[in-house]
């Protein structure tokens, strides 16, 4: 099961998730297998459970990120556009600039500062080619706007759980894209929008999670 995936080594993770059928894509193992979690996550890296990396916020656990990955997988070949919307450690983001590859393009947003700068310091310090080609772009702001300098994106990712139907995030996908995002206050789940060719959206409920919300840097704070 997927909280029976914690290993010794980022490697020995991956092989748990791929046992555990969470992750099966080639180039979803290859990312996670590329990305190492300890670079991003100092306490307990390769353990299946969310971690704290400070100011209120957390890296998801790595089953979370192999699910997103694999549901967003047909948005994220080599050349195309993402949003991840509360970055954090920048783990994820890493993942996803490795399969867009060098021709893509991916812009993490946080809303905490010193967050968003930490998460540039560990980028730059095993990818910095990534950075410097522009391949990942963190910016500091409020990731329920979304970045509408990037837009429009072909897929969106986001790490903490909205309220409801994210519509300003929606706006900013493309034609067709993907969206995966946890949605909900007491009850969570994981929703997948999908926005076809002619711009009209469905939504899928996969499962029931428990995010942390997204909120504003201020209520985080107040944890």
């Amino acid at each position: 099961m997927a909280w029976m995936c914690s290993g010794k080594t980022n490697d020995e993770l991956v092989d748990n998730l791929v046992k555990a059928r969470i992750v099966s894509s080639s180039q979803v193992i290859s990312a996670m297998r590329a990305v190492d979690r300890a670079h991003f996550s100092k306490q307990h890296p390769y353990e299946d459970s969310p971690q704290g990396i400070g100011y209120g916020a957390t890296i998801s656990a790595p089953h979370m990120h192999g699910y997103a990955l694999e549901g967003l997988v047909k948005y994220l070949k080599p050349g195309m556009r993402a949003l991840d919307v509360g970055s954090g450690s920048g783990y994820l983001t890493a993942c996803m600039a490795a399969m867009v590859g060098g021709n893509g393009h991916v812009v993490g947003i946080e809303h905490i500062p010193e967050l968003a700068d930490q998460s540039l310091v560990d980028l730059r310090a095993r990818y910095p080619e990534w950075i410097d080609d522009k391949r990942i772009e963190i910016v500091t702001g409020d990731g329920r706007l979304g970045h509408k300098e990037g837009a429009p994106y072909d897929c969106i990712h986001v790490g903490a759980a909205a309220p409801k139907r994210p519509t300003e995030l929606l706006a900013q996908l493309k034609a067709p894209g993907r969206m995966f995002v946890p949605v909900g206050t007491s009850s969570q789940y994981i929703v997948v929008y999908d926005k076809d060719e002619s711009g009209n959206v469905t939504e899928d409920r996969i499962m029931g999670v428990r995010y942390v919300p997204l909120t504003d840097a201020a209520m985080q704070l107040m944890g």
